[in-house]
């Protein structure tokens, strides 16, 4: 069995098991996480490739890797978020199960060769985060699902359409059982119609793009962020939003192959700025703090399009950086807001307040990840807005103040938020509480991993994010 089907396999088995398991669901949860993370690290150590449905490759491997980073600090985490949240025996070991399920599906649709296969994958793991965003119960919670269910299924539906469109595009050029083959559209799309192409790439944007948080069907993100369990927004953030991207990735390194298209980069930023400039203006008008964490994940999806839009490999780079660094602050940001908000019996903004004086680990902790989240160094995300902006200067400078806008909005909003929630006279605290280890570690370990990211990246990381983004230029 190959690593990459072991990826997917282990986690599948896991979720099975903690269905069945009545007892230890949450220990089993974080053991099959760890054995998920070993699994990730021997597939990047060893040389690309693969045969069948599953290939790593330059693309997806930094994705793999991050994603089990940040599933095994979720899983850590929910062992005692779940159990504060107070769920019976049956919907505790349904949301563990239900974890499991996704990584498996968001680890096949990751390391899929077939375009079909990442799209079922993508729509798998969709559902089972429906299912648990809905586990309260309660009817916002229902609403927030049935929302997230209906516009992410018009966007898959969309993403679909695209890909029988490539396809069709590649139909007389390859033989039967590889027109969804990422290896082999990419061989054959410069001689594909260009006008198919163009048609197609249109609709993986809009699809994908919905489950990426991108306008104009975006609006489902803040919903499932506010009304879910924490841990699973810090997935949907963190990995679901990833793997969207990946999808739209695939398409933009077929369809640009082909000289005749229109440049997919061009559509990528307009409707990058267009998200970014939207989620800006929006975090400044939010009283809720998981959904204000909702909608900075937006904005920092629409700084990723702009970046891969823009191009190139510097511009490449920093978006694939930007979503690595995205994926540790926003969990960790969540590990913190979602303990605060159990500790203070609720979750909007005016609720919270003076968490450095009554829990310093912790309110530091949220303060260093929205300081991160903002923009500020010495994190990664400083690293790769500063590594676009000098791209976006040298190759389309006039969309610079644009950009320099979209990031001194959102950022001044979140280091607003920040003051509100970390510093200022304590609030009452009808839940006393300590932030428990579970809510600490992987909180300050992710905000430690952006750092080095920015500070002293690893040298085989490095080289594995430069080889993506040459993959992509």
């Amino acid at each position: 069995m190959s690593l990459a089907a072991a990826l997917v396999l282990l986690p599948l088995l896991a979720a099975v098991l903690l269905a069945l398991l009545p007892d230890r669901a949450s220990r089993l949860n974080i053991v099959a996480s760890g054995a998920t993370l070993l699994l990730a690290i021997l597939l990047v150590l060893t040389e690309p490739g693969g045969d069948g449905l599953l290939r790593a490759d330059a693309l997806n491997m930094p994705l793999v890797l991050i994603a089990a980073i940040v599933g095994f600090g979720t899983a850590i985490f929910s062992e005692q978020d779940v159990a504060y949240e107070m769920f019976d025996r049956r919907r505790a070991r349904f949301y563990h199960a239900g974890f499991q399920g996704f990584m498996a599906a968001h680890f096949l649709a990751l390391l899929s060769d077939n375009l079909g296969v990442m799209w079922v994958a993508i729509e798998a793991g969709t559902l089972a985060c429906v299912l648990m965003v809905a586990l309260h119960r309660t009817p916002a919670a229902i609403e927030a699902a049935w929302k997230f269910f209906i516009l992410c299924g018009v966007g898959i539906a969309l993403a679909l359409f695209g890909i029988i469109v490539l396809a069709l595009a590649a139909q007389p050029l390859l033989g039967h059982g590889e027109q969804l083959s990422f290896l082999a559209l990419r061989a054959v799309a410069a001689r594909a119609d260009p006008g198919l192409l163009n048609l197609a790439f249109i609709f993986l944007l809009v699809g994908f793009g919905t489950k990426a948080g991108l306008v104009p069907l975006h609006s489902w993100l803040p919903d499932a962020h506010a009304e879910g369990p924490t841990p699973i927004a810090a997935v949907l953030s963190g990995l679901l939003l990833n793997g969207a991207m990946l999808g739209i990735l695939r398409g933009k390194a077929i369809v640009g192959t082909n000289p005749a298209v229109i440049s997919p980069g061009s559509f990528l930023i307009v409707l990058g700025f267009i998200t970014l400039l939207l989620a800006a203006f929006s975090l400044w008008r939010r009283r809720d703090a998981k959904r204000l964490f909702g909608w900075s994940s937006i904005e920092h999806m629409g700084i990723v399009a702009v970046a891969f839009g823009i191009g190139g490999v510097p511009g490449h780079m920093a978006g694939l950086l930007h979503l690595w660094g995205h994926s540790l602050v926003k969990s960790a940001a969540f590990f913190a807001i979602g303990r605060a908000a159990r500790m203070k019996g609720g979750q909007g903004i005016e609720s919270i307040a003076g968490l450095t004086t009554t829990h310093p680990a912790l309110g530091w902790g949220l303060a260093l990840a929205m300081a991160a989240l903002a923009g500020l160094p010495p994190f990664s995300l400083f690293a790769s807005e500063v590594l676009l902006a000098m791209e976006t200067g040298r190759e389309r400078p006039w969309l610079l103040p644009l950009l320099i806008l979209g990031l001194l909005v959102a950022g001044t909003a979140l280091l607003h938020a920040m003051q509100r929630l970390c510093f200022g006279l304590p609030t009452p605290e009808p839940i006393p509480a300590r932030s428990g280890l579970a809510t600490l570690l992987p909180l300050w370990v992710n905000l430690l991993l952006a750092a080095i990211l920015a500070l002293a990246m690893p040298e085989p990381l490095a080289r594995m994010l430069l080889e993506a983004a040459r993959l992509l230029a």
